[in-house]
């Protein structure tokens, strides 16, 4: 028994493999995006994040026409509908600003230095602790160690 499709059952079939299609991209792109934010300290006089978000956008434009086009629908209406997706993936609220390094190891220095005023540690504790922050020995984001257990260290 041989069955010919009909437009309207050809269009219905386009139509949800398009919802399928952003429903599985959108996700994708903005998971990408919020990991490919570039790093607060590199700077050069070219800025390497410029250039990976226009890498982004292009990627991005180039999905919106090929989808557009595979979908049989206006180019503006597909990069709109991604928008508002994208939007509503998003997390709620504003993630705070990450401090610098430098603004991290003076607030460490502040506390050290109540630290050292309340009796519970030495000059010399505190000294010994700013020396090892300023050569990498903690894990983190100061430091260049590797994240671990709960005391820093791997398997613990």
């Amino acid at each position: 028994m041989s069955r010919t499709m009909s437009k309207k059952q050809l269009l219905v079939g386009l139509a949800a493999a398009g919802v399928l299609g952003v429903g599985i991209a959108a996700p994708t792109v903005a998971f990408a995006e919020e990991s490919a934010t570039p790093t607060a300290g590199v700077s050069s006089e070219a800025d390497p994040g410029t250039d990976r978000q226009q890498q982004r956008a292009d990627r991005q434009s180039e999905f919106a026409e090929a989808l557009a086009k595979e979908l049989g629908v206006d180019t503006d209406k597909v990069t709109a509908a991604l928008e508002k997706v994208r939007e509503q993936h998003r997390p709620k609220g504003d993630r705070p600003e990450r401090p610098s390094p430098q603004d991290r190891q003076e607030k460490l220095a502040e506390r050290l230095a109540q630290a050292v005023e309340d009796g519970k540690l030495t000059q010399e504790q505190a000294d010994a602790i700013t020396k090892a922050v300023e050569a990498g020995v903690f894990p983190g984001p100061a430091g260049r160690g590797h994240h671990g257990g709960p005391e820093g260290t791997p398997g613990k």
